[in-house]
């Protein structure tokens, strides 16, 4: 049962529905934090699928200040129309044609990565593969040298633990505090994108920042803050998504040795593994909300300007959506998950997610017929609520 791996490795003893648990309401308000929490399939379908009613503009309901330079162009937080117009932008750089052009080149990284690791006895999935792989593949996308990448590392993890975990909502110095110390974190990696953007200006290349940079929206050029910030959020979810995708895919098989068998005989079934994978323990556990009228949710009158956390992570083990929701199925179908969210903000990089992770997959079964989890050297986790997801993922392959 995926329950035991979940305590196996204890994966966030918080979150309780990774062990089988279920909440006694699908809205519950928080009277400490005094948000809503949500926890139900169909509730959370609803919030994702009405924008109006349930706006992802949360930054206004914080208790703390947020630097309003860094909102300039964050899709995350937007709301049509607007959220429209920066979508379409940046979804020119993901078509499907132009995706699956990308499928050569993802498989000519992913052989490089695997060929360095393939006398080894074992491996650390995550610094060898699972990271590298989205982050040279995006950082080509958008125009920045790859070879940077142990700096987006840095930058990303830190930027990570400082705003995961809804720190946000720590009142008085607490958050403030939190925020600081994110600000910090964010700053270098947007001066380095800000660089790079202005040498687009000069000078054009084909790739994604000279897109940005160029772009008009209503007749009008970005500003220097939309394209940092846009080409921010692309760097840091256009890897951390594949990376613990990767990861916690590995970690499910790993954890049921006879399924893992099975997909290995038969590699149709990678992509629903993937989607299982995502399903059970989903990169992006919780995502926030706000109420922009009175409305009613299960049953619970919710006013207006009311923060809603979606855990997402819950609603994927619904077992009013979901057969056996905590078995790990690789066929399971369908599979309608949140894993990629739901909606506007459905994640605009998950084609391209999907494949980094089917192609690495096939090639690590290829090329390893044994890959275990070292018992002496276990994983480790991203230690933010909102996260679930390996960190350091140590293989042995003897």
């Amino acid at each position: 049962m995926t329950t035991q791996l979940v305590d196996r490795w204890g994966i966030h003893p918080g979150h309780l529905w990774l062990r089988g648990q279920r909440p006694e309401h699908p809205v519950q308000f928080d009277e400490e934090q005094k948000v809503w929490n949500v926890y139900g399939y169909a509730e959370a379908l609803r919030i994702l699928g009405e924008p109006k009613t349930f706006s992802s503009n949360t930054a206004r309901l914080f208790p703390v200040t947020l630097d309003e330079s860094l909102g300039e162009g964050d899709m995350s937080q937007m709301d049509p129309p607007d959220h429209r117009k920066i979508r379409n932008l940046v979804s020119q750089a993901f078509t499907p044609k132009l995706v699956a052009g990308l499928e050569p080149r993802i498989e000519e990284i992913t052989r490089e990565l695997v060929d360095a690791v393939s006398d080894q006895d074992s491996m650390e999935l995550v610094a060898d593969v699972a990271y590298p792989l989205p982050v040279i593949v995006i950082a080509e996308m958008l125009g920045v040298p790859s070879s940077d990448r142990h700096m987006f590392k840095g930058w990303a993890d830190k930027i990570i633990e400082s705003l995961s975990g809804f720190a946000f909502l720590n009142d008085g110095e607490e958050g403030e505090n939190n925020i600081n110390d994110a600000m910090a974190h964010i700053r270098p990696l947007l001066e380095y994108l800000r660089e790079h953007a202005n040498e687009r200006r000069k000078r054009p290349r084909q790739d994604l920042l000279t897109h940005l940079t160029q772009a008009e929206v209503d007749g009008e050029r970005l500003t220097d803050n939309e394209v940092v910030n846009i080409a921010n959020i692309l760097l840091i979810t256009g890897h951390i998504t594949t990376t613990m995708l990767l990861g916690n895919t590995m970690l499910c098989l790993d954890g049921h040795p006879e399924e893992a068998a099975r997909v290995r005989a038969d590699r149709s079934l990678v992509p629903t593994t993937i989607e299982e994978a995502l399903r059970l323990l989903s990169p992006s556990a919780g995502i926030s909300r706000a109420t922009s009228t009175d409305v009613e949710l299960a049953g619970q009158l919710i006013p207006k300007d009311q923060l809603l956390l979606l855990w997402l992570g819950a609603a994927n083990r619904d077992g009013n959506q979901f057969t056996n929701p905590d078995t790990f199925d690789p066929a399971r179908d369908p599979n309608p998950h949140f894993g990629f969210g739901r909606g506007i903000h459905f994640c605009i990089g998950a084609p391209l997610a999907r494949m980094e992770g089917r192609i690495a997959l096939n090639l690590l079964f290829d090329r390893f017929p044994t890959m275990r989890t070292d018992p002496d050297n276990p994983p480790t986790f991203f230690p933010t609520p909102d996260m679930i997801g390996v960190n350091t993922l140590p293989l042995v392959m003897r």
